[in-house]
């Protein structure tokens, strides 16, 4: 069988969290002879601990582990806002923990023992999801970073603008007048990076969104 070769570095690192050493040992060989970057741990704890947490990369975990399983696993990392994409391994998979993992954003469940060409088809797929995550997440941080230089009479000007209202109809909301709210709104454009009202409202439904 040829090997997919992917160039090893940030971005291409794979966690594998299993408590089976062969099963370790077996997809570290495969995934590192593709050009891949393998970590490897006995227990979900071993990985919590390991400082990797956060790190580029997927992380492939052992559906049912002694201590922490591999769904509360997947849910730390849910509830921590962590972009580390999740793929699955189970030998005894049942639909309901398949089903509550997908809903908490798992790429996919690999049947053990896994078949290489399957290994290959998913674990890029679960990187390249790593890497959406990332870019979204730094956007949203971006655009957060910049709503918070705003003060407190600026952000009701910008949700205003953001629904449509005319500067008139803000000043007249607001008890002030329509030329302070010119000022207030050019000062929310500038603030926000944008230079017009569709671009306003689209970051100001991406913040929404996000909280």
């Amino acid at each position: 069988m040829t090997f997919p070769i992917v160039n090893a570095g940030e971005g291409n690192s794979v966690f594998v969290v299993d408590d089976d050493r062969s099963v370790r040992r077996a997809l570290g060989r495969l995934l590192s002879s593709a050009g891949y970057h393998v970590e490897s741990f006995e227990s979900a704890e071993q990985f919590l601990e390991s400082g990797f947490i956060g790190h580029a990369g997927c992380v492939i975990v052992d559906l049912q582990m002694p201590g922490i399983s591999g769904l509360e696993l997947q849910r730390r990392l849910v509830d921590e806002m962590v972009d580390m994409p999740v793929v699955f391994l189970t030998g005894h998979g049942d639909i309901p923990s398949s089903v509550q993992a997908m809903k908490d954003g798992a790429i996919d469940f690999l049947t053990k023992p896994v078949e290489a060409d399957r290994l290959f088809e998913v674990v890029p797929q679960a990187l390249r999801a790593g890497a959406e995550r990332r870019v979204r997440t730094a956007e949203i941080e971006s655009i957060r970073e910049r709503a918070a230089l705003l003060t407190a009479r600026e952000t009701e000007v910008m949700h205003l603008v953001a629904s449509g209202r005319l500067n008139k109809q803000i000043a007249y909301e607001l008890g002030t007048s329509e030329k302070t709210i010119k000022v207030h709104r050019a000062r929310v454009m500038e603030k926000m990076h944008v230079s017009s009202v569709a671009e306003l409202v689209r970051l100001v439904d991406r913040l929404t969104a996000s909280l």
